[in-house]
């Protein structure tokens, strides 16, 4: 609280800057925070952003000043004293005041404003009445009586709160009887704590009490006062009968003037306060989800999407065109008999080469016949994304968490689809590998020997039969060269089958292995873009309502 220096001291208040960067943050963090805010603490907040807005709207350089108390706390009388005139009602019925009063002091305009706060009694304060103070420094000044905010009548009471909820500068009125009253410090003083730069108490009435009862008082109310958290609050022992401290309190008001900043600093006070209250809605910091991307959500997808069994169909299709281009020549025929694996999950198409887009493939295959995942993986993906879910949330109040969660987990079916399409559009076939050539060559030429020798063998066996002159036949060592080329074309062709199997089952697995890896990463970026990016954008709403909160409370 300033010090009283008459004519000099002001409200160290915020510039229009930085009320306007508070309500900024404040309203940021609303729209940043959309659902995950409670209800009523959201409207709250659009109720004082609205308010802002609307004093800030407001003409002229008016500082609105409250007297408020109790019932009996003698805040009328010390009203018409400031004034210097009997302009609020005093009399022993209670309660006496039930609608505000307002004294104005200088010749601005304040029609619109008085409108505003609701107010319909209205009093100019002349030049004359202005004593105590220089009548310029009291300029601006508008001052209300309200009724008592303990008042029996519950309208009353409502009325009183609904203007305290628009003032300025709060001028808590006492008296020696009632300054410990509950009601006055845990429902108005303790709720205001941060509102102690246009905050001023009064203890009224002190002509019934002696200087040492006074000093007393006074010390056991800012006990009192710091106990509710208000420690910086200015009290003044006033008599509305014998005029002690009025001065000092009219002067307190001008010093509020002077500054022309006590409505910014009390509008950022309500901006400050509504933060605090929402601050405990977000956590103190987020986690960074791609730390948090694992292998198991991966892993859990991929058992979903059919990885597993399309791997199977790749190497199956690998060993049979193995078989196809390496085979003995004369047994391939059979394998015409034999349906495609990849063709009878219709990925036949998915080869990723140039005739074939991932719109044609969507286009005429739609869905590939991959078997429905079974209820273990689809439990395995709902517990990959749980478990992610909790570790992206951890340290998230419950709200956030549970957009967390959702995020997490979205629509089976929608995943699903996305799922069958990553693998619709992942090329499952590569370039024929160099041995197939190689070895089919060669089965060509073992089963043309082959071929041959038999042919050879027909021939001179015809001869035989009819007789005819004795072909000529070469020898390789004992054996003629037909059977040679005959069973040797046979023996070798099998043996080199065999080996052509053997190495088949070696490049199926690593066709395989290549082709795992495809799906994984076609996988992987249906988790980006299906859960761990959705659980991304949740966080990065946390962080801008986070940040725009420290903004408001600045």
């Amino acid at each position: 609280m300033s010090p009283l220096i008459k004519g000099r001291t002001k409200i160290e208040g915020l510039s229009a800057q930085q009320l306007n960067d508070r309500a900024e943050g404040l309203s940021e963090a609303v729209v940043h925070g959309g659902e995950q805010w409670d209800p009523v603490l959201a409207e709250r907040a659009d109720d004082i952003l609205i308010k802002v807005h609307e004093r800030t709207s407001q003409t002229g350089d008016h500082t609105v000043v409250a007297l408020a108390g109790a019932t009996g706390s003698g805040k009328s009388s010390l009203f018409n004293a400031i004034v210097g005139g009997d302009v609020a009602t005093i009399g022993a019925r209670r309660p006496t005041t039930s609608t505000p009063t307002a004294g104005i002091w200088g010749d601005q305009p304040s029609a619109e404003l008085l409108d505003w706060l609701g107010v319909g009694t209205r009093h100019q304060v002349s030049a004359k009445a202005a004593k105590g103070a220089e009548p310029d420094e009291l300029a601006g000044l508008v001052l209300l009586d309200l009724p008592d905010f303990d008042s029996r009548e519950t309208a009353n009471r409502q009325e009183a709160e609904r203007v305290l909820e628009l003032v300025d500068v709060f001028v808590w009125v006492t008296d020696p009887q009632k300054y410990a009253d509950a009601r006055l410090h845990d429902d108005y003083v303790a709720a205001m704590r941060n509102y102690d730069s246009v905050t001023v108490v009064v203890l009224n009435q002190v002509d019934r009490l002696t200087d040492e009862q006074v000093r007393a008082c006074i010390d056991d109310l800012k006990r009192l006062l710091a106990a509710d958290g208000v420690k910086n609050v200015q009290v003044i022992p006033t008599s509305a009968r014998t005029g002690r401290g009025v001065d000092e309190l009219r002067q307190r008001l001008a010093n509020a003037v002077a500054g022309a900043a006590a409505a910014r600093t009390r509008l950022g006070a309500d901006v400050t306060t509504m933060a605090d209250r929402m601050r405990s809605g977000v956590a103190d910091s987020e986690l960074d989800v791609a730390k948090l991307a694992d292998g198991e959500i991966v892993d859990a997808l991929s058992r979903a999407a059919g990885v597993p069994t399309v791997v199977d169909a790749v190497q199956r299709d690998f060993r049979l065109e193995s078989m196809a281009h390496t085979g003995w020549p004369f047994t391939r025929w059979m394998r015409g008999f034999r349906a495609s694996p990849l063709k009878r999950l219709r990925l036949d198409g998915a080869d990723g080469g140039p005739k074939i887009t991932e719109a044609d493939v969507r286009t005429v295959l739609g869905r590939s016949s991959i078997p429905p995942p079974t209820p273990a993986a689809r439990s395995a993906v709902d517990l990959a994304s749980r478990r992610f879910g909790e570790k992206a949330s951890a340290g998230l109040p419950t709200r956030w968490a549970d957009a967390v969660a959702a995020a997490a987990s979205p629509p089976g079916d929608r995943l699903a689809d996305e799922l069958d399409r990553a693998v619709l559009r992942t090329p499952l076939r590569a370039r024929n590998p160099l041995w197939w050539t190689i070895l089919g060559a060669l089965q060509i030429l073992l089963a043309l020997a082959a071929v041959v020798g038999l042919v050879w063998l027909v021939l001179l066996g015809a001869a035989g039969w009819l007789q005819l002159p004795d072909l000529p036949t070469p020898e390789v060592g004992p054996f003629a060269v037909p059977f040679v080329l005959l069973v040797g074309g046979v023996l070798l062709g099998l043996l080199l089958a065999a080996i052509a199997r053997w190495m088949a089952g070696i490049g199926a697995r690593r066709r395989g292995a290549a082709i795992n890896r495809r799906l994984r990463s076609a996988i992987s970026e249906v988790a980006q873009e299906q859960i761990i990016a959705p659980v991304g954008e949740v966080l990065v709403r946390h962080a801008k309502t986070r940040r725009s909160l420290e903004r408001a409370q600045a």
